[in-house]
């Protein structure tokens, strides 16, 4: 979702997170692991919900899912930041770069060629709406180990071809329903919905869910633009 109309104080919050590593990645554990000291001190450079919220974190804690005949396809508000791009299947990339020892650039067979997972789960977008979709794709997660991230990263900043620009929490990042979705209720991803790739995830509100995404960059610190509408004012963590 590119486009919240409301406040995201608006929607009641249900955040059952937990800070924690990927199970047997040390480089998770060291990075992603925020102790209490941590927050109290401010080190993260987020507000206190914020920072709150990223304690109760649990990247391995899987979101209940519904069944396949609970899809609401009618439900889903098709949101544009600026514009549907034209992107080129044929020539498109995904670069993942950054604090990482093996930077990627993958076309859309490679990444298609991978596990797919797909997952039946409730969007609930900061305007008051939420609709069950089936997403599926690739883990963000197998992305970014292939990446091999250095030690320092605690961070995901994500740009779309439409211009629009978020940032994750590394633990989110690595949820293990958190998708770059290529499918939609079991059919390709069309245009409208974030085309070829779009973040899906049941952990996080829909403006956090870019759409049409070309670049992943792994930091050690936020960059001073966290996020299109966090740079207005929404919550950054914008957790569930």
């Amino acid at each position: 979702m590119h486009s919240p109309d409301d406040a995201p104080d608006s929607l009641p919050r249900r955040s059952f997170l937990r800070i924690a590593g990927l199970t047997g990645a040390g480089w998770i554990v060291s990075t992603a692991g925020l102790t209490l000291a941590e927050s109290v001190a401010g080190k993260l450079f987020m507000p206190v919900n914020d920072r709150l919220d990223a304690l109760l974190l649990n990247p391995q804690k899987v979101v209940p899912e519904f069944p396949v005949g609970a899809i609401e396809p009618a439900a889903l508000i098709e949101n544009t930041f600026r514009f549907i791009p034209r992107i080129d299947r044929a020539a498109f990339r995904l670069t993942i770069d950054g604090a990482v020892n093996q930077p990627l650039s993958l076309d859309l067979a490679s990444i298609q060629q991978m596990p797919l997972t797909s997952m039946v789960i409730r969007h609930v977008c900061v305007e008051g709406w939420a609709a069950i979709v089936q997403w599926g794709g690739i883990r963000l997660r197998d992305l970014i180990q292939l990446a091999q991230p250095k030690a320092d990263v605690r961070y995901v900043y994500i740009q779309s071809a439409d211009g629009y620009y978020e940032s994750w929490d590394l633990a989110s990042a690595l949820h293990p329903q958190t998708l770059l979705a290529y499918q939609i209720n079991g059919a390709p991803l069309p245009a409208k919905n974030g085309a070829p790739l779009r973040l899906a995830s049941p952990i996080k509100l829909g403006y956090k869910q870019s759409k049409w995404v070309t670049g992943i960059t792994l930091v050690s610190e936020l960059p001073q633009q966290k996020g299109y509408w966090e740079d207005l004012g929404y919550e950054w963590f914008a957790g569930l």
